[in-house]
């Protein structure tokens, strides 16, 4: 795996809010470089910060995915987890069993 790939994607919301994965450091920087400069704050400021150092090796990959995630969550980027939304038939839930 390389270096600058994160563990588990940080799935995001994009445009008419389609989901879109961010698997790595790099994906996570040009976000960041990508977003309105009318929009940017403390939040996108540190996660920027952490992505360049990440890319240059200062810290690692996994540290910056939980800076970039900070961000998204604090912007509402965060897609929802499909499984905490699927129904209960859609999981193999069947219900209480009746005996």
């Amino acid at each position: 795996m390389k270096p600058d790939m994160f563990r588990q994607p940080v799935s995001i919301l994009v445009g008419l809010g389609f989901p879109l994965d961010i698997r790595s450091v790099m994906d996570a920087y040009r976000h960041l470089v990508e977003w309105p400069a009318s929009l940017r704050d403390a939040a996108h400021s540190i996660a920027l910060k952490a992505c360049g150092a990440a890319l240059r090796g200062e810290i690692d990959a996994e540290t910056a995915r939980g800076l970039f995630a900070a961000f998204a969550e604090k912007h509402d980027l965060l897609a929802p987890d499909p499984n905490a939304i699927a129904s209960p038939g859609l999981r193999g839930d069947r219900g209480p069993r009746v005996r």
